[in-house]
């Protein structure tokens, strides 16, 4: 493939030419590229970690989110794609799980391109619809919904400026993972290694584990202490987990 290499607006920074291989990290509903920001310390510098910024949040504050898992998976499949040019691997967390899984269908359809590794993380398999959404509730009870997450910092939920700004990403961001149909297809030529957290209540283990069937290479499921946001309070174990994935693509 080749690309006129440019910075996309769905990333924080342009990829490096040094990079031997490349993570990009796609965020949880209501997360934004801040997430992985200090990743990158834990790895060496020829191991690029890229965040996924999503619309409506930080410095896309003033842009419309997007709520419809087509458009979005195939904006940044299209600015991703020029970056695909080495070994890479994506992980998502909860959300970013099933935009992660899309976009590797995507670009396999589209340009015939496969990720080397997916790494999905707090997230039930895609067949697994959300039994207890919230997207639609008034904003009210949509607020007090969100506290069962943990996502959203309490600063933000108790103040209603603030909430006002941030509604619509969150609802959009709801709508997305909650309204996602599943789609089946051929499973992915790559690894998968899941994620999950012993406690978390979200994504329990039995529905982490249904990931083994979209993949036709090796399975794997890691278990973490904590609840759904793991990848925060183990965030040390977590890319201990990641390093010793990625290790085995470096020559």
């Amino acid at each position: 493939m080749e690309f006129k290499k440019s910075l996309s607006s769905y990333l924080i920074n342009v990829p490096k030419e040094t990079d031997k291989i490349r993570i990009f990290c796609f965020p949880y509903a209501g997360g934004g590229a801040s997430t992985y920001r200090e990743w990158q310390k834990t790895f060496f510098n020829y191991i690029g970690i890229y965040s996924i910024q999503l619309p409506g949040r930080e410095n896309r504050m003033n842009e419309s989110p997007i709520d419809d898992i087509n458009k979005l998976v195939r904006e940044i499949s299209e600015e991703l794609v020029q970056y695909l040019d080495r070994p890479f691997v994506f992980f998502g967390h909860s959300l970013g799980a099933k935009i992660a899984y899309e976009v590797c269908r995507y670009i396999r359809r589209i340009w015939n391109v496969k990720p080397y590794h997916l790494i999905i993380s707090g997230s039930r398999a895609p067949q697994i619809p959300e039994d207890k959404p919230i997207h639609h509730l008034k904003d009210n009870l949509f607020i007090k919904e969100l506290q069962r997450f943990s996502g959203t910092p309490k600063e933000i939920l108790n103040s209603k400026e603030l909430m006002n700004l941030f509604l619509p990403m969150l609802r959009a961001d709801f709508t997305l993972d909650e309204e996602y149909v599943y789609c089946k297809d051929k499973p992915l030529e790559c690894p998968i290694t899941a994620f999950a957290g012993i406690e978390d209540k979200e994504a329990v283990k039995e529905d982490v584990e249904l990931w083994n069937i979209h993949t036709n290479k090796e399975f794997d499921i890691q278990m973490f202490s904590g609840g759904h946001f793991f990848i925060r309070t183990e965030k040390d174990k977590v890319l201990d987990s990641i390093s010793k994935i990625i290790e085995r693509y470096i020559n």
